[in-house]
């Protein structure tokens, strides 16, 4: 099967390519299928490992290709120079630079090149979504798609709840997974409605992803998209205060009123059963925290990325932390994107993520602000908000590793920069038009 799989992947490459070429009219398809693709390709097996270490215990096993990577690669060959003075290019390579140099210090330097290949992936994916991000609809489109991912999602979790699973993961590997990823589906979306788009499938998204979250009682994921949710109605309003964003506002706190009993009764359930949280002295959060920071503090450069696991439990960092000795536990990683990011790739690689999230972050917001009258900025806004929360809530997650969440990260990086640099585009024509008709003065 491994195989056959191979061998799809590879056909599907130039039947995509061939597609987007030849129908230029049907390329809203493509876009549809880069937002639903993060959500549904686990569920359908739509991505295949070329090199498969499936019990390595990091975070990338493999050289995985999916059919989202030869999409991406399908739209950006049908692009005229799609790197071209795109922003943000700069702060995600900076990164990955810092990931590559962590190879050459890693006692398992395949298993660290595995994630830096993902980041590759990552790069395609950004590039694809900027490329198209300025054509008429492309990004609506790319909306739809993360919609009607969410609301698979939603009614995947809805039967999970109905069957007894108090913690409803959706298809994805865990309910913290599917909580962040949909900060990504939220946000933007919102903004869509504040904006002024009234499509039922973006309702929809929006609504089945609150519920998603609701249902898989991550304490982190209701948190933490209730602060997005909050900070994206402020910002919105003070972007534009119109009577139809105080109507969606006043919806959203009615939803929220209906939904909130859900999360509660999830987190009642939840911790009825009893939790994992204080199974060590002071908690496991704060065993793993110890082991990471010795880790960093021996190894300034890191140890190697996707080697996290195999470092803390070879060189005796877990035991000396106190994180305690089952399957479970020290199998996880610390539960905080940037230590296990500084311990792994040191302080290059930390400082290269925080600067990819302020930099993303901080130009979104830029362009929301300085171009009020822009439609535009509305999801930019979005976007921006998803990833400021995104990097907060990552201070007690590490999932943002994981290629689905890097994905969805992807598309809302490449929705910011693919807008700014269009924006520069239009404003530079406009300039030229405007010198040719000016009248010559003598």
């Amino acid at each position: 099967m491994r195989i056959l799989g191979i061998v799809l992947i590879l056909i599907s490459l130039p039947v995509l390519i061939w597609w987007v070429r030849a129908f230029p009219s049907q390329r809203k398809w493509a876009y549809f299928a880069i937002g639903i693709l993060p959500f549904t390709m686990s569920f359908a097996n739509l991505d295949v490992a070329f090199i498969n270490w499936a019990t390595w215990p990091g975070f990338a096993r493999g050289l995985i290709v999916s059919i989202l990577d030869t999409l991406a690669i399908a739209i950006l060959l049908s692009a005229k120079a799609p790197f071209r003075r795109l922003p943000l290019l700069g702060a995600l390579c900076s990164y990955i630079a810092a990931v590559l140099m962590s190879v050459f210090v890693s006692h398992q330097w395949v298993s660290s090149s595995f994630y830096v290949f993902q980041l590759l992936r990552v790069v395609l994916v950004f590039a694809a979504v900027a490329s198209v991000a300025g054509r008429p609809g492309a990004v609506r489109w790319i909306a739809f798609g993360l919609a009607a991912g969410a609301v698979f999602q939603g009614l995947v979790t809805i039967e999970q709840r109905l069957s007894g699973i108090v913690q409803a993961p959706g298809t994805m590997s865990h309910q913290n997974l599917l909580g962040l990823m949909l900060h990504f589906v939220t946000l933007p979306l919102l903004a869509l409605l504040l904006a002024g788009d009234r499509s039922k499938l973006l309702m929809a998204g929006v609504v089945a992803s609150l519920i998603a979250v609701a249902l898989g009682a991550s304490r982190g994921a209701v948190a933490f998209v209730l602060l997005g949710l909050g900070i994206l109605l402020a910002l919105s309003l003070a972007r534009k205060m119109t009577p139809h964003k105080w109507k969606i506002v006043g919806l959203a706190v009615l939803f929220l009123a209906v939904v909130g009993p859900v999360a509660v009764t999830s987190f009642g359930e939840r911790f009825s059963r009893g939790t994992a949280a204080a199974l060590s002295p002071d908690g496991e959060r704060e065993a793993f925290e110890r082991a990471a920071k010795a880790m960093w503090r021996d190894h300034p450069m890191g140890v190697g990325a996707n080697e996290y696991v195999i470092v803390a439990n070879s060189k005796g960092y877990s035991q000396n932390a106190g994180v305690i000795w089952n399957k479970n536990s020290r199998a996880a990683h610390v539960h905080n994107i940037y230590l296990l990011t500084a311990a792994e790739t040191g302080w290059a690689g930390l400082i290269s993520l925080i600067f990819l999230f302020f930099w993303s972050t901080s130009r979104g917001l830029h362009f929301a602000f300085s171009f009020r009258k822009d439609p535009r900025g509305d999801i930019v806004l979005g976007a921006s908000v998803a990833i400021f929360v995104t990097a907060i809530h990552s201070l007690w997650e590490w999932i943002f590793v994981d290629y689905f969440t890097q994905y969805v990260f992807a598309i809302a990086l490449g929705i910011i920069a693919g807008t700014i640099r269009q924006a520069k585009t239009d404003r530079r024509l406009l300039r030229l038009q405007t010198l040719k008709v000016q009248p010559t003065t003598r």
